[in-house]
């Protein structure tokens, strides 16, 4: 048996080469997370599937399910965001709106962090030099510090503010291993919080049921769930 690493090249351009012998022989296409958790793998499928090669999806736990140990419930959940590296002349911030309208709807939002591996510089890209850069992984504390750059560009806009510096959020890190980390906080306080190697991820709240409360407290930094404001007798909000 043969193990080949998949790179992205691979995987997004080089797909006929992983079925090409597929209708011949068992070809396993292994993931970190649930296969469908990128459209990729959709697309593989669909291959198989007009290529006429029969194909076999084992699931898996990813992220998407695994938040759910922080304490935030899972159907309480809205939209999945990512939350991509900024360059000096590429500042996204559709991920803070669509957190917004999450929040608007009493909603928590995940929000998946960048990662670069096997990236080329746009100068060897220019060139066709092979070079890539090191790898880079966005770590909870770049994320908010991302989001409270945008809170505070928003603020002296005059706009309404749909997330603060008080809005209480949940960084997490290696969910499933042995020295997974869960910290809840303000986003404030997710800035300057080292939370070890990747993967990390970060919850950013909605309304909170009492019992999500209860679950937070027995991970969150000093003081953190002080300002929560209590909308009726069973949510509450920050």
């Amino acid at each position: 048996m043969q193990l080949i690493l998949a790179d992205r090249d691979l995987v997004e351009q080089g797909a006929d080469k992983i079925l090409k012998d597929a209708a011949v022989t068992d070809v396993a296409f292994l993931v970190v997370g649930d296969p469908f958790g990128a459209t990729t793998h959709s697309d593989l499928v669909l291959r198989a599937v007009h290529a006429g090669i029969p194909y076999k999806v084992i699931h898996n736990a990813s992220i998407m399910n695994a938040v759910g140990c922080c304490g935030l419930q899972l159907y309480n959940f809205g939209e999945t965001v990512s939350v991509v590296f900024w360059t000096e002349t590429w500042r996204p911030e559709s991920f803070y709106d669509k957190i917004c309208k999450n929040r608007s709807a009493g909603l928590h939002t995940l929000c998946l962090l960048d990662i670069k591996v096997k990236e080329q510089s746009i100068e060897n890209m220019m060139r066709g030099k092979k070079i890539y850069e090191p790898p880079r992984f966005m770590t909870v504390s770049q994320a908010a510090d991302q989001l409270l750059q945008i809170v505070q560009r928003r603020r002296e806009a005059g706009e309404e503010l749909g997330v603060t510096e008080d809005t209480l959020c949940v960084g997490l890190a290696r969910l499933g291993s042995d020295d997974q980390v869960i910290r809840a906080g303000t986003l404030q306080q997710l800035a300057s919080c080292d939370l070890g190697g990747p993967l990390h991820s970060l919850a950013v709240t909605g309304r909170l049921h009492p019992l999500e409360v209860d679950m937070l407290r027995t991970n969150a930094e000093p003081n953190a769930l002080e300002r929560l404001i209590e909308v009726d007798s069973s949510t509450f909000t920050s």
